[in-house]
This record gives structure tokens, C-alpha cells and sequence, in this order.
């Protein structure tokens, strides 16, 4: 129903504001090996999870996704008109908030998975209420989205960004000791925090790294941007859930040792697996604890665009090659 509301509402309200270039063709290889490419990686990884990063369909995924991703990076640099344009990686700002985008994304994807994984497997609680449980953190962050705004035009990128990271590492923190018995205030507060920290990174990086590109490479870096942040949140959250379950393993073969198996009941096999799924969701809070600090490093050196300062530059810019061309 919300998918169906939202495209009636596109087709009925949803207006062009910039300018069409009605010459624009669609390269359909682009399409192919960009699906090939990035549909190869997110499965090999998706897949290692359950079936281990040796498996020959695991492998052979990743390899020939690598391939077709390489092969179409290759043609998007070398084309006119691109299907993405990834000259905007020219531009140092939007580089850097790129990737900062990127590491922030694996770290808020894989807590949106490995959260609700600790609150219904670990502890037993239900799909509806372990949903009730991550609202207030997805309310928070609604609530932020104008907020950050005025907030970015007020002090800037960096700043937005170090006090968000900071709010997330220290969040993040307090997910990896989660316990068997932890309070259900503890979850919920600890989920919030860290989803109010990530409010307060997303946008500000990404504005401003879109504010040092020209206009017509705007369209080009918000797809890049959603793209990378797309692929990467799937990708990391698949290798962290694959740490998860590896972890776990490893735990429960540990908690194993010494226990004879004839004299085990139900409760306490329950108990021993509660234990070590608990021991992989903390170690997978630990790595995802090691990504913000990543995180938090890049953003100091993030500087604030000046808006203005690239518009002349532009201006100059265009102004240069049509002289040139005049003067040809």
C-alpha cells in the first residue's frame, strides 16, 4: 500500500524542475554490466554468509561481478555521456564525502540488521515488538532532517559530522555489551542515540560535497552517492553477518567443550546458543564500532564549499574553454 501511494503520488504531483537534455540516449551495456557488476558482488556476499567465502558459486559470483565492475567503470570513464559519471571523484570534497558516506552507510546498515537480530533471536522478542522497539531511532531521524539543515547552514559540515560520529562510535559502543538480561530502556535508548548520531552525518557530507560540483554533474553525484551508499550498506552488512555467524560458531563449539552431550536438556542447549549468537552480535558491534572511528577520522579533514566560490570558478572555467574555441 505505501509503495502504491507513493508512486500515484509521484505521477499526480512530481513536476521537472531542472533542465531535460531531450538528446540523452541509455547505453544498455552500461545497464548490463553495472547489474552484472554490482548484482555479482551483492550476491557473493549475501551468499558467504550461509555458505562460506570458499564456496565455487561464492567465488565465482564475486569474481565475474569484480570483472563486469571493473569493465563498466572502465566505459563510464571513457564515455561522452556516461551512464554514471564518475569524473565527479575529480572533485576532492565530494570524494571525501563519498566515501565517508560509504563506511557510515556499512556501519548504519549492519545495526538496522544486527539489532533486530540480538532482540528477536537472542532474546526471544517479537517481529512487532522488536519493530516498536527500532521506531523511536527511524522517528528521530525524521524529526533531524530539517533540524540538520538549519544546523549545516549555521556551523558546517565537519563540525555536524565529528559531533554525529562521535554520538554513533560512543552508541555503537554501548551495543557491544549488550547482555542475555539487558533492559529493554537500555536497547531502545542505546538504538535511538546511535540513529540520531546518524542523522547528523549523512546529509551535511553529502550536501556538501554536491555543492563543490557544477550543475551539471549534480544528477551524476547524487546517483553515485546513492549508488555507493546502496552497495556498500549491503555488502558490509553481508560480511558482518557473515562475522556474526562465524563468531557464533566458533562460541558455541567453545561453549561445548568439556559439556557432555547426554546430559544437555532443551533449556540448556537454548541457553548455550542464546550465549554464542550473543558473543557474534557483540564481536559484529565491535568491528562496526572500529568502522565509525574510520569514519570519524576522514571527517576531519572535510572543508566546508563555498557555494559561491564554485560558482565562479565554474563561470570562469566555461568561460575559458569558449574563448578558446572562439579563438580555434
Amino acid at each position: 500500500p505505501l509503495a502504491v501511494i507513493s508512486l500515484v503520488l509521484a505521477v499526480w504531483k512530481l513536476e521537472n524542475v531542472m533542465e531535460q537534455n531531450k538528446n540523452a540516449k541509455l547505453d544498455y551495456l552500461s545497464v548490463v554490466l553495472s547489474s552484472i557488476g554490482f548484482g555479482g558482488l551483492l550476491y557473493g556476499c549475501s551468499s558467504a554468509s550461509s555458505d562460506g567465502w570458499s564456496d565455487s558459486i561464492v567465488l565465482t559470483t564475486l569474481i565475474v561481478g569484480g570483472i563486469a565492475l571493473i569493465v563498466f567503470i572502465v566505459r563510464q570513464l571513457k564515455m561522452e555521456e556516461p551512464l554514471l559519471d564518475l569524473r565527479v571523484y575529480k572533485y576532492p570534497m565530494f570524494a571525501l564525502g563519498s566515501v565517508i558516506a560509504i563506511v557510515n552507510a556499512v556501519a548504519m546498515f549492519s545495526g538496522m540488521i544486527l539489532t533486530p537480530a540480538y532482540v528477536q533471536s537472542v532474546r526471544g522478542i517479537s517481529p512487532l515488538d522488536s519493530g516498536l522497539m527500532m521506531l523511536p531511532g527511524a522517528i528521530i531521524m525524521g524529526i533531524m532532517s530539517p533540524i540538520t539543515g538549519k544546523l549545516f547552514d549555521k556551523f558546517g559540515p565537519r563540525m555536524l559530522a565529528v559531533v554525529g560520529l562521535l554520538i554513533t562510535a560512543g552508541s555503537t559502543f554501548m551495543l557491544t555489551h549488550l547482555q542475555v538480561d539487558s533492559s529493554h530502556t537500555y536497547i531502545i535508548l542505546s538504538y535511538t542515540i546511535r540513529m540520531l548520531g546518524m542523522s547528523m552525518v549523512m546529509m551535511p557530507i553529502m550536501t556538501n560535497g554536491l555543492n563543490q560540483l557544477p550543475t551539471r554533474l549534480n544528477p551524476h553525484g547524487t546517483a553515485v552517492n546513492n549508488t555507493a551508499q546502496q552497495v556498500s550498506g549491503s555488502i558490509g552488512t553481508a560480511v558482518l553477518v557473515t562475522i556474526m555467524n562465524s563468531v557464533t560458531k566458533t562460541e558455541a563449539g567453545n561453549l561445548m567443550k568439556g559439556v557432555d552431550p547426554t546430559t544437555l536438556t532443551e533449556s540448556s542447549t537454548a541457553l548455550l546458543t542464546q550465549k554464542a549468537l550473543l558473543a557474534g552480535i557483540q564481536y559484529s558491534f565491535y568491528i562496526a564500532l572500529a568502522i565509525n572511528i574510520v569514519a570519524l577520522v576522514l571527517a576531519l579533514f572535510v572543508k566546508r564549499v563555498d557555494t559561491r566560490e564554485e560558482a565562479v570558478k565554474q563561470v570562469e572555467k566555461e568561460g575559458a574553454v569558449q574563448v578558446k574555441m572562439e579563438g580555434a
